[in-house]
């Protein structure tokens, strides 16, 4: 069968659910693919055209022809349904009962999976299927965000206006490029000079059929044309909104950095108050005053530091000291080997020396010769040893304790000395 806008309609109304049907007409359309945008435009007209499980059959035939264009890498059908599959199947999905809907949400799910569709296609379809679907809820929220995708964060209040016109022109983006794609195509073909010119009825139903794609054409371009219009218009109004908002922001920021400023410099006198404080504390020998670096001072001279206080007097930690006896005679020692008995004066007791320090105790324990007299004024007397045929009294017998015979022996050594 020859490819013409009948043959299409008529392959498509003869669609049924069966999967023999579905694989048939699939394979018939993709025969045709050199003609793949002008079947997708009868595609959807035949959609909108038909009741819901008409629509749903229509939908497993898109599915079919793009995933057989997909996997053989024909990419005719994939630009030719990419416009229109999101309008198409919110059109299908629109009024459908809750089985259809399921149906059509495995199929939605089964491109993504697949990656039939690029991503902005994708996102179409499911933001259309997601708008329905809230417009539906009385309570305008869905439970757990968008069934094919896993991102539930929310759109910030302010972007909301903007959202709905930006989708509108990505959608009507690639239609609009189909559109005038086609449109260029046929009439280079028509007004080729070169070309054979048909007969005067053949030539006159092609230029009605390039009239209509040349309408087609337009109304995608208005369509793009109003969409961006109310984009930019909401653009606008954000981008107002932001500049006052920016203004006062920066005004505020003066503000505060003036205040900061402020407060800087007030703390920074209140520490140097503070230091000149214990600086005058520390050194009381030295005025305050205007010369001073107080506050309200003309100037800052330096501090002179106050003289020190004499050291206070203290008591030596040294013992009382004890009556030193008068310079007398140095006193001649006995010298009990000498034949003729005579005194020996080698040896004398020194003459006291200037006293120092603790000396006069360690003197006074050190001296043999030192006795604190009975009388008064502590004269001490001494003695003369005069050695004649005995031993110098001594305070009693030399010999009392001694036994008598090594007495007797010394006495005999002394006599026989003499």
């Amino acid at each position: 069968m020859a490819y013409t806008d009948d043959a299409v309609l008529a392959k498509l109304s003869a669609l049924n659910e069966t999967q023999e049907s579905i694989v048939t007409v699939a394979q018939w359309v993709m025969f045709h693919r050199r003609h793949a945008d002008r079947t997708g435009q009868l595609w959807l007209q035949r959609l909108k055209d038909s009741n819901s499980n008409k629509r749903l059959n229509l939908i497993y035939l898109a599915n079919e022809v793009a995933q057989q264009s997909k996997a053989r890498r024909k990419d005719d059908f994939l630009i030719a349904f990419s416009p229109v599959i999101a309008e198409a199947t919110a059109t299908a999905y629109k009024g459908a009962t809750n089985d259809v809907q399921q149906k059509l949400k495995r199929v939605v799910e089964v491109w993504r999976q697949r990656q039939i569709f690029e991503i902005p296609i994708q996102e179409a379809v499911e933001a259309r299927i997601d708008e329905l679907d809230k417009t539906r809820s009385s309570a305008g929220k869905r439970i757990g965000g968008s069934i094919f995708s896993s991102n539930t964060n929310a759109v910030p209040n302010e972007l909301a206006p903007i959202v709905e016109p930006q989708q509108t022109v990505s959608k009507l983006v690639l239609s609009t490029r189909t559109s005038t794609n086609a449109a260029s195509a046929d009439y280079d073909k028509l007004t080729d000079p070169n070309a054979i010119v048909p007969s005067a009825p053949v030539h006159a139903a092609r230029l009605n059929g390039l009239l209509k794609t040349l309408a087609n054409a337009e109304g995608a371009v208005a369509e793009s044309i109003k969409a961006r219009k109310v984009l930019i218009e909401g653009l606008e109004k954000l981008l107002d909104a932001n500049r006052v908002a920016l203004a006062a922001d920066e005004k505020q920021y003066e503000l505060l950095s003036s205040r900061k400023q402020e407060i800087d410099n007030k703390k920074r006198d209140v520490e140097d108050s503070i230091m000149r404080g214990f600086a005058t504390n520390s050194n009381p020998g030295t005025p305050a005053g205007p010369g001073d670096g107080s506050p309200g001072g003309a100037s800052h001279s330096p501090i002179t530091p106050a003289p020190e206080p004499d050291r206070p007097e203290v008591e030596a930690l040294t013992p009382p000291g004890y009556p030193q006896p008068p310079q007398t005679e140095p006193v001649p020692e006995l010298d009990l080997d000498s034949a003729n008995g005579s005194v020996s004066a080698a040896h004398t007791i020194p003459s006291p020396q200037p006293p120092v320090v603790g000396a006069d105790l360690l003197s006074s324990l050190s001296s043999p010769y030192a006795r604190s007299g009975p009388g008064a004024g502590g004269i001490i007397k001494k003695r003369k040893l005069n050695v004649v045929d005995d031993f110098p009294d001594l305070g009693g017998d030399a010999m009392d304790g001694l036994d008598a015979d090594v007495a007797e022996m010394l006495y005999q050594d002394n006599k026989n000395g003499h």
